[in-house]
C-alpha cells in the first residue's frame, strides 16, 4: 500500500502537530510518540479497514444538534449561516469547515466551526483557557484549504435533544434503582437533570463563546512538513513492520 499522498483530515491535524518531548527531538523535527500512535490508528484503518471512533452521548448531542446551534449562532452575530456540506482537499489535508463568508467555500473571507457543548457546565470551562491545540489546528487547516485570513471557534450551548433526555432519564432509574417513575426522589432528579439540558431560560447571548484566529503561513508550512513526515512513518510501517513475517 502506497501512502506516499495520504491526505489527513483537518480534525486530526492536533495529533500530528504535537512537539516530542526531547530538545533534540524537537530540533530534528522528529514526530512525536503522541503523534505515533495516532498514526498507527492511521494505519490500521486504511490497511485493514477498521475505525476507532466509538460513539458517545457527547458526540452524539453534537451531531444531533448541529443545526440548533448554528442558528443559535447565527442570531447572535446577526449574519444567516448555512451548513457548508462541500468537502474540501489540498495536497496535504482534507476538511468540511462548518460555516464560512464569501461567495463559494474555496474563496472563503471567513472560516467558523462551531462546537456544541454538552452541559453548561462543560460550556463555561472554555472561559477559563486558550483555545485547544486539536480546534486551533483544526482551523489553520481549513484556513489552508481556503483564502480565509481569520477563522472562529464558536463553542455553542443549546438544549439537548428529548430523545436523548429521557435516555439519561432511563440510566437515572436503573442508577439509583428508582423501581417506579413515581419514586420522589426520582421524579426530584429527572427535574435537576431536565435543568441541565434545557436552556431557554439564558440570554442567547450568553450561550455562544467564541476564540479567533488568524492566518498564520509559517504555522501551515510546518504542519504541511508534518504532514510529509506522517507519510514516510506510515510508509515505513508498511514497508518495514511485516518484512520478516512468514506466512503459512
Amino acid at each position: 500500500m502506497d501512502f506516499s499522498t495520504t491526505l489527513f483530515r483537518c480534525s486530526s491535524l492536533g495529533h500530528l502537530m504535537t512537539d516530542p518531548q526531547s530538545k533534540a527531538a524537537k530540533e530534528r523535527g522528529d514526530l512525536s510518540e503522541s503523534a505515533k500512535t495516532h498514526l498507527i490508528d492511521v494505519y490500521v484503518s486504511r490497511k485493514y479497514g477498521r475505525q476507532t471512533d466509538v460513539t458517545s452521548k457527547y458526540l452524539e448531542k453534537g451531531h444531533a444538534v448541529e443545526e440548533d446551534s448554528i442558528t443559535l449562532y447565527s442570531r447572535v452575530n446577526k449574519v444567516f449561516y448555512k451548513k457548508n456540506t462541500e468537502n474540501l482537499t489540498n495536497d496535504y489535508i482534507m476538511g468540511t469547515p462548518d460555516l464560512f463568508k464569501g461567495k463559494v467555500i474555496t474563496a472563503a473571507t471567513h472560516i467558523v466551526d462551531i462546537k456544541s457543548s454538552w452541559d453548561i457546565f462543560t460550556f463555561f470551562r472554555n472561559l477559563s483557557k486558550d483555545i485547544n491545540k486539536l480546534y486551533y489546528w483544526q482551523l489553520m487547516g481549513y484556513m489552508d484549504l481556503t483564502t480565509a485570513p481569520t477563522a472562529t471557534l464558536a463553542y455553542c450551548l443549546v438544549n439537548t435533544p428529548e430523545t436523548m433526555i429521557l435516555d439519561e432519564e432511563r440510566k437515572l432509574m436503573w442508577k439509583m434503582n428508582a423501581g417506579t417513575i413515581e419514586n420522589p426522589e426520582y421524579i426530584e432528579a429527572c427535574a435537576e437533570l431536565r435543568k441541565l439540558a434545557i436552556y431557554d431560560d439564558i440570554p442567547m447571548n450568553e450561550r455562544v463563546i467564541e476564540f479567533q484566529l488568524e492566518r498564520d503561513n509559517d504555522e501551515i508550512e510546518k504542519m504541511h512538513a508534518r504532514v510529509i513526515s506522517a507519510r514516510k512513518y506510515l510508509q515505513e510501517l508498511e514497508d518495514g513492520r511485516f518484512k520478516d513475517l512468514k506466512v503459512a
